[in-house]
């Protein structure tokens, strides 16, 4: 199977920034027991993206984990790219495959769709737009037996 592709159509990088609520995710091993998990993105005056990532491990009450990896904007054209650094000096592409005209929900994955993240603007989404989310999943060839869906309180 092909890589996972970043969409085409250009990110509005302004509109894109503040918080995302974690819907739903195939997790990577840090947030497999993530509840009211949360992505805040702030463009920075270099162009890079200072990112937040929150949630309670275990529980509404658990304990609060963050991390605070930074985002590149790799493809300049659409801004759909990027490479998040977690660790330096490696970056690991982080791909956003779909957002709403509404700019409401997006879809971020990775290019060997191991990880895949839904997010929205609210804590929840109505059970329709969820599963238009997970169709789109399906038909890039997301293995959706394995998305979690994050508890968010």
């Amino acid at each position: 199977m092909q890589a996972l592709q970043a969409m085409e159509q250009s990110v509005d990088l302004p509109k894109f920034m503040g918080d995302w609520y974690v819907i739903a995710h195939i997790p990577t091993f840090i947030e497999t027991k993530a509840y009211n998990a949360v992505e805040s993105y702030k463009l920075d005056p270099d162009g890079t993206i200072a990112t937040t990532f929150t949630f309670n491990q275990g529980s509404f009450d658990g304990p609060l984990k963050t991390y605070r990896p930074r985002g590149f904007v790799h493809n300049q054209a659409t801004k759909a790219e990027w490479r998040m650094q977690f660790v330096w000096p490696f970056k690991a592409a982080f791909l956003i495959t779909h957002l709403a005209a509404d700019g409401q929900t997006t879809i971020i994955g990775v290019p060997d769709r191991k990880y895949v993240w839904i997010m929205a603007r609210t804590k929840t989404l109505p059970e329709k737009r969820y599963q238009e989310l997970v169709n789109l999943l399906k038909a890039s060839g997301h293995d959706t037996s394995k998305l979690r869906r994050v508890p968010q309180r």
